[in-house]
């Protein structure tokens, strides 16, 4: 019987094994132990990856101690199985093997306690760590552009790993340790790839670190924008581990559980460091604190991390054997972006204004400072906006005389060493879909694409918003088809509702992450048919919030009055009269 790892997850809290590291170092083993004296050049000693190959025997031996101290979940010993962290050991050659090896040895162990206890089915989560490096911070103080790793680099080593765990039999993807939200989001593009080569459907869960009692991340995300920013289809679960022990943690998993409407998981480690580095938090100690959550209701997956042994899964197992799972909340579908912290776009927000100033085709100065590659001035503008009220800020470098793939990366990696402009969304705004997806690579936050259209016919059209989607980026769908720009209310109508059915119902995007522009174009230029365009799109506006649920509506409202340029006065007027009317229609930001 093939068991299924969400069924169980309705009916009880299910327990994750303990630290695998901590079970390793206890053995006190020797060089020879690791490198079993085979195909290595350098030591291996602290490589505890390596010992899927050269000991499996002692790798099973730890998986068999925590199934028998009651865990429903063992993860596989490939924590450091990619390319990137084994490259310390001069390993990469062999990443496949060792994930393969690390998920057969966990799968055997499983099974065997499945068939010893059929009523207790056991299952393997493939650990994928973070690596050694992060893609949105730099490792140079001075220089906050650079990198040490690039997001296809990234995802090309999860690729690797992923691969190895998925032939080796897991039941699950967990990437875990999350500190850079940006490489979680590499591993997740990375499992959904293999994944889909395969023709296999396995769950992902994420687990993230904080590195302060204030909730954030270590590259700065609050925990619930880390959180949005790795919503994907697959992602099964969201938790917390490491960092802390659990009576720190306990605010930070009772906001997840009250904001997410994903199963919840918790594997802290037992206390903080002693001097030593020990660990000293007993198991009796860390069983109460995990009880107290799960009756409160918080909990779906408990386990432990560093220093946490079989004594303590076994507190843990009996401590929650009958408590009740968490129930996923019912929670309102919202529309949500975010930098490093979130932002929903709702009533309570009213209006959501997109600041414009970083586009080179609508500020000579930005554009002047980046053809001169002024960068630190060209920051200032950013910040000057977000100071002055931008919510969201759009980035946009299509220009005949730049490299805009090449400028578009530069910038936003400069963004992200700036948290007084990283904090809000980004519009990564081009005409060019490699620009588009280039600013997707280089920031950690749920980003806005800005824009795709039915222009070139829906094939491109569903491969784009495919891609957008892998990234969890919202998206900007533009009133154009193939016959060209909508300027009636009818064809307004037309097209929106053609990109809407097509987005969800066939690529299956998130409703709430479609943003409509249905043309905000210029009026009183002296051609009668274009007197009509600022009440047709008013209009368009309220049938778009009547009739395509969730969808959201923006605009270029410079458009407006582009007949009036040189004229401020009566632009503003203008302006003012129209977001009066467009607002209450429904509009919901604009640039």
């Amino acid at each position: 019987m093939k068991y299924n790892l969400e069924t169980l997850l309705k009916g009880k809290i299910l327990v994750l094994d303990g630290a695998m590291g901590t079970a390793i170092q206890k053995l006190h083993l020797g060089e020879e132990a690791f490198s079993g004296g085979c195909f290595c050049h350098r030591s291996q000693k602290g490589n505890n990856d390596i010992l899927n190959i050269t000991h499996p025997e002692v790798i099973k031996g730890i998986h068999q101690s925590y199934l028998q101290a009651g865990a429903d979940i063992i993860e596989t010993n490939t924590f450091n199985g990619n390319r990137i962290s084994q490259a310390d050991y001069a390993l990469e050659h062999k990443v496949y093997d060792l994930n393969y090896h690390g998920a057969k040895l966990a799968r055997e162990a499983a099974d065997e306690y499945t068939q010893i206890d059929q009523a207790k089915p056991r299952f393997v989560a493939g650990s994928i760590g973070p690596t050694n490096k992060t893609a949105s911070l730099s490792p140079d103080v001075e220089n906050p552009g650079l990198r040490n790793i690039t997001f296809d680099e990234l995802r090309e080593a999860y690729e690797e790993q992923i691969e190895g765990l998925v032939d080796g039999g897991v039941d699950a993807l967990f990437i875990e340790t999350i500190f850079d939200s940006l490489n979680a989001r590499a591993a997740i593009i990375a499992a959904d790839n293999v994944l889909i080569r395969k023709s296999v459907n396995l769950p992902i869960m994420i687990s993230g670190t904080i590195t302060d009692k204030s909730g954030r991340i270590l590259t700065g995300q609050t925990l619930e924008a880390f959180a949005e920013s790795l919503k994907h289809d697959r992602v099964l679960s969201v938790g917390l581990n490491c960092a802390f022990g659990p009576r720190d943690l306990v605010p930070f998993i009772k906001e997840l559980a009250r904001t997410q409407g994903l199963y919840i998981s918790f594997h802290p480690n037992a206390g903080l460091p002693n001097s030593l580095g020990e660990y000293d938090e007993t198991p009796e100690e860390m069983a109460a604190c995990v009880k107290e959550l799960a009756v409160e209701g918080h909990l779906n997956i408990v386990g432990g991390c560093c220093g946490t042994t079989t004594d303590h899964i076994q507190a843990i197992h009996e401590a929650v054997r009958d408590v009740k799972p968490r129930k996923i909340p019912r929670l309102e579908k919202v529309t949500v972006f975010c930098g490093l912290e979130i932002i929903k776009v709702n009533k309570e927000n009213n209006f959501i204004n997109i600041g414009e100033r970083l586009n080179v085709a609508g500020s000579a100065k930005f554009a002047r400072l980046i053809r001169e590659k002024k960068y630190e001035e060209a920051l200032s503008i950013a910040k000057e906006q977000v100071e002055n009220g931008a919510q969201i800020i759009d980035v946009n470098f299509d220009d005949g005389l730049l490299d805009a793939e090449k400028e578009m990366d530069t910038f936003l990696k400069l963004i992200a060493g700036e948290p007084e402009i990283a904090r809000v969304p980004v519009m990564i705004d081009s005409s060019n879909f490699k620009v588009l997806e280039t600013g997707l690579k280089a920031i950690q936050g749920k980003a806005i694409v800005n824009s795709i259209s039915l222009k070139a016919g829906e094939k491109e059209f569903i491969e784009q918003a495919a891609i957008i989607k892998q990234y969890g980026a919202g998206v900007v769908v533009m009133a154009f088809d193939e016959q060209g720009q909508a300027d009636t209310l009818d064809r307004r109508i037309e097209i929106c509702q053609r990109a809407y059915r097509i987005l969800v119902d066939t690529v299956k995007f998130p409703a709430e992450n479609i943003i409509f522009d249905p043309n905000i174009l210029a009026i009183a230029t002296g051609i009668e048919e274009h007197n009509n365009y600022a009440v047709d799109y008013i209009k368009a506006t309220k049938w778009i919030k009547e009739n395509l649920h969730y969808a959201k509506v923006s605009g270029g409202i410079s458009n407006l009055s582009f007949a009036f340029r040189g004229n401020n006065v009566i632009r503003e007027a203008m302006h003012s009269v129209f977001l009066y009317h467009a607002i209450n229609a429904g509009m919901d930001m604009g640039i």
